[in-house]
This record gives C-alpha cells, structure tokens and sequence, in this order.
C-alpha cells in the first residue's frame, strides 16, 4: 500500500501537473470519443450494405470486426492489475466490504430504479441502462483515481474483484433485475429474446478471455523480464490500443446506429440524464460513506471512483452480444462513455475540494 509520506507527496501535486502526464489520447478522451461518433454516422451515411458486411462473420452473436474491437480495448486495462496484491486489500475488511456492498447491492439497484423512472416506455433503452449498472468498474477507472491521489494498490486491487467477480456473477444479476425483480414488482419484463445463459456467455467471452490473457501477460512477463520492465516499458506501449479498440468499437456502433441517433436525438438526451445522475449521486454517496468510515482521503476517493465508474466496455459487449449491434440496448451502453467520460474527469476536480474542505490532515493519512 501507499506510505503516508508517499501519499501526502502525491495530495500536493496539482492536478494540472498530472494531466499534463496524460498522453493526448487519455487527455482529450472525450473529443475523441465525439469525433469516433461522427466518423460513425458519417460511415453509416456514405457506405451502403455495411450491416450486411460487418454480420457476414460472427465470434458468437457478435460481428468479427467489432469483437475484435471489444476484445482489443478490454486487455489492456486487465493487463495493468497487480493480480499478485489481492491479499492487500483483504487486510482492510472495511474498504472490502464496503465496496462490494456499493459495487454489487447499491449500484446496480439504484440504476434499475433510474431506468424505470427516467425511461419506463423504452424498454431498449431502460435494460441497456441496467446492463451499464450492473457492468463494474475496470481499470480505466485507475486514470481518474490517480488524478484524484487515490489509493493506486487499493484500486487494482478493488478493480481485480471486481473483475472477477463479475465472470461470476454478472449473468446471475442479469436475470434478477431483467426477469425476477420486475416480474415480483408488477412491471413489464425484458423480451424473451433474453437469456441467462447469453449474458453469461458474453462475459466468459468479452471479460472473460481478456482478463485471462491480461493475467497471463502480467505472470509470464515479470516472471521473463521483472515489474519493473512490465509497467514501465510494456504497459505504456499497449495501453493506447484500449482507447484505439474503445473508439473503433464506437465508430463501427455508431455507423450502424445512425439512423436511430439522427432521427430519435431525444432519446439518446432521455438515456443521458439518468446516467448524468447515477454518476454523480453514487460518487457523493462513496466520498460521503468513506469520509464517515473514517477510510482516510485516498481510501475514501478509490471507493468512490471504483462505485462511480462502470466498464461500459463490457456493457456495450454484453449488449451487442445478447441483443445485437442495432438494438437500442446497444445504443444505450454506447452513450455510457460519452457521458462517463467527462463527468469523472470533472468528479477529480470535485474529490481535490473535497479534500481540502472535507478532511482533516489526520482523516487524509488514516
């Protein structure tokens, strides 16, 4: 884990600084994100017949170009947690728990419930809102914790849990929020095109086979060459290709969803504004829990970085594979980053307040 000395050293460099040690691409990942959804709907505008093309050859349910993409933008970020340090953060029961209480109780349930609420008769767009809710963080989440001085050892650690815990769990919770809880509450379930057993097989495929090769590469890597090789030089020449992945993935989505975006634009502002809110709510309620927990700031902002953050990466793979790459499923897990992406960048500037009028020098080194 972070020392004290190591973790005040860090609280006292401005964020400016440390944006500034972002690449281009990670800095201004928002415009790319934009400019990958116009080039999308330029595509889908300009190439005929490009949904018969990119269905011709499936992995599954899905076309090969874009599993490619997926596949691609996943392993990277796997490749970065330290697998090794899972026994850390099972020395700090409070952090664990509270984390998993958030990431897999909370979340998830307050998502269902925006989705109801905010979109209640586009049933597309509502289960593609649950699917993002249920999609936990990855490693992505990491840039926004260590702009913020988070805990980087606790964050892996929690983003390694969460990685596998999603293999584990993310079909069973599938069909609780699609199928069981609305059925118990009355409302209209998801269509019988759903199936337990699909979610199930997209995420052994889309999480599961790059957070295998992620592992593998961490293992064999430091075993060939040490840690220090692997982060310093390895690490930093495949990151890009996540982001690379992330926007081919989003381009290829878009040019097929163009329709849709440009004659429905209400629709994609209607599955905006719940995501807007589940952002921002679910990160004051994990500064406001830690602070109350006494986790300390770094601990404090990695739980709520790690409760605010989603892999809309898997989202979009589980939406494409259970639903197809037109559904409005699909189109709902692609608006994901567009609007995550700023708002964490924002709730970095937020958490660096929060800091200096929340807690107490004793708080910040707890």
């Amino acid at each position: 884990m972070s020392t004290p000395t190591q973790t005040a050293a860090r609280e006292d460099t401005p964020v400016s600084d440390v944006v500034r040690q972002l690449s281009a691409v990670d800095r201004f990942l928002p415009a790319w994100i934009m400019s990958a959804m116009a080039l999308g709907l330029l595509l889908g505008s300009l190439v005929p017949g490009l949904n018969t093309a990119l269905e011709a050859v499936k992995i599954g349910e899905v076309s090969l170009p874009i599993a490619v993409g997926l596949l691609v933008m996943m392993y990277p970020v796997l490749a970065k947690v330290r697998y090794d340090q899972a026994h850390l953060v099972l020395a700090d029961r409070k952090l664990l728990v509270t984390s998993l209480v958030i990431n897999w109780v909370l979340a998830p349930a307050f998502m269902f419930t925006l989705a109801w609420v905010f979109i209640p008769d586009l049933p597309e767009y509502r289960t593609g809102l649950i699917i993002v809710g249920l999609a936990r963080c990855i490693a992505m989440v990491m840039i926004w914790n260590d702009l913020a001085c988070g805990d980087r050892e606790s964050a892996a650690v929690l983003v390694f849990i969460n990685s596998v815990f999603q293999v584990i769990a993310f079909g069973a919770l599938g069909w609780f929020y699609l199928q069981w809880l609305p059925s118990l509450l009355g409302l209209p379930t998801t269509s019988a095109d759903f199936s337990f057993w699909a979610i199930t097989l997209s995420v052994l495929i889309f999480l599961g086979i790059p957070l295998l090769a992620g592992l593998l590469t961490r293992v064999i890597g430091e075993k060939v060459k040490g840690r220090g090789w692997y982060e310093q030089n390895f690490l930093p020449r495949i990151g890009p290709l996540a982001l690379y992945g992330l926007l081919f993935t989003i381009t290829l989505l878009f040019a097929l969803q163009g329709g849709t975006i440009t004659s429905r634009p209400m629709d994609v502002l209607r599955i905006a504004v719940p995501l807007l809110v589940y952002f921002v709510v679910v990160f004051g309620a994990g500064m406001l829990i830690g602070r109350f927990l006494n986790l300390g700031y770094a601990k404090t902002t990695t739980l709520a970085f790690t409760a605010a953050g989603n892999n809309f990466e898997l989202a979009i793979a589980v939406a494409i594979g259970t639903f197809g790459v037109t559904s409005g499923q699909a189109l709902a897990g692609v608006v994901g980053p567009l609007i995550e992406v700023p708002v964490l960048v924002a709730l970095v500037y937020v958490a660096l307040w929060a800091r200096k009028r929340c807690f107490t020098p004793t708080h910040i080194a707890a």
